[in-house]
């Protein structure tokens, strides 16, 4: 298959990826906030995350029956289908019905999330997997910024929720009947075992596992705890929600520019040439905000240290995501990638969870000097991890 051909399917595929995970993590928050729930349940919406978190335990099911493709249509559709549900009730402010629904949403997102990780694995030759990593966050973040952006304006344009929903639904919708119409059918992969434990066993067993698992553990541990309190550091720096707003937008089309850039700099020069300065550019990036909190310069100095630590963040998830799918074995493929990236969520969980704790107590500049020295771990095993293909290393071992 021509990139021609291949770049449309990797775009709709992840875009379906960020446009579920948008509403459940943004679009949710929003509209809990706007029909008046507290501040703690509005924070709970972050546990709708565990389907994320622990998608690894039913990701074999994805290898052991039936194809990914076939898995990536029926749970597009079956996200469209429960959205659709929830027009009525989230435009006359059921929270408890939403809620409720949006846990179904969340399972069937992440159902989603194991079924095109591993399609994608399939599907593309190797050569070209590496060229397409940037492409695919980009996607996602374009989602993300739909979902926030276009879907909230949309129901404050449109007085109330329902036409949120409805156009979140039809593109689900649409997205699943069209893949189901057009996404390629690539051969049938090695067949995975027939026993559940298998997907891990053969994971666990990958040469130098200790250094793999400690290295997707700490490479974003240091972005993590800065990103969980980038909203209250900007509000403490003086800027108002209109501010905010434009950052925010700025920076994820800048951060679409770093992923697209990453996958490109990944792709031709190779992961064992770039994974160490890329996660170098990450960790030093961080001690700009640190920087912020001492100087509290103004506006537009800020909104450019924001945008060059996006850009550099989103650089080394690109890079990222190419390790993680170079972990992945040929039968369990779908598996292996969501064991990886389900512990890369818990970190971010985690950090999430004590960063407003630790910021209050030490404030902002050593909250992010901390942030910084947590990054370092991160630095310190790029040097050492394997980024050859897993297939590879078994093969010459």
């Amino acid at each position: 298959m021509s990139p021609v051909r291949e770049a449309p399917w990797v775009a709709t595929t992840y875009f379906g990826e960020g446009l579920p995970y948008s509403i459940v993590h943004q679009v949710s928050a929003e509209l809990f906030t706007h029909f008046g729930a507290s501040l703690a349940a509005v924070g709970y919406t972050s546990l709708y995350g565990l389907a994320w978190n622990t998608k690894f335990l039913w990701s074999p099911f994805v290898d052991m029956y039936g194809k990914r493709r076939g898995w990536v249509v029926a749970t597009q559709i079956a996200l469209g289908l429960v959205v659709l549900a929830l027009a009525a009730p989230a435009d006359r402010g059921d929270l408890g019905v939403v809620a409720w629904g949006l846990i179904a949403v969340s399972i069937f997102a992440a159902t989603q999330d194991i079924a095109v990780d591993g399609f994608y694995l399939d599907a593309l030759p190797k050569e070209r997997q590496a060229a397409y990593s940037g492409l695919r966050v980009a996607a996602f973040r374009g989602a993300m910024l739909v979902g926030k952006g276009g879907l909230v304006m949309l129901a404050g344009l449109a007085g109330g929720w329902r036409w949120a929903f409805l156009t979140a639904a039809a593109m689900m919708l649409l997205l699943g009947v069209g893949h189901a119409l057009f996404l390629p059918r690539p051969g049938q992969p090695p067949r995975a075992g027939s026993s559940y434990g298998q997907a891990f066993a053969t994971y666990l067993r990958q040469p130098k596992v200790g250094l793999v698992l400690a290295f997707i553990l700490t490479f974003r541990a240091g972005d993590a705890l800065m990103f969980a309190m980038s909203a209250p550091f900007l509000k403490d720096l003086g800027l108002d929600l209109t501010q905010r707003g434009f950052l925010s937008t700025w920076g994820t089309a800048v951060s679409i520019a770093g992923s697209v850039l990453g996958g490109v700099v990944v792709s031709r020069l190779g992961l064992e040439r770039t994974l160490l300065p890329i996660t170098i550019l990450q960790s030093a990036a961080i001690p700009l905000y640190a920087w912020l909190a001492w100087a509290r310069p103004g506006f537009w100095v800020i909104f450019g240290v924001v945008l060059v630590e996006q850009f550099v963040a989103y650089t080394g998830s690109a890079a990222f995501m190419i390790f993680l799918m170079r972990r992945c074995g040929a039968a369990y493929r779908a598996s292996h990638f969501a064991i990886g990236s389900a512990l890369m969520s818990l970190i971010t969980t985690g950090a999430g969870t004590v960063s407003g704790l630790v910021a209050q107590r030490v404030g902002f500049m050593t909250f992010f000097l901390l942030a910084f020295a947590a990054s370092i771990p991160g630095v310190i095993l790029s040097m050492f991890v394997p980024t050859s293909r897993i297939d590879d290393e078994r093969a010459q071992a």
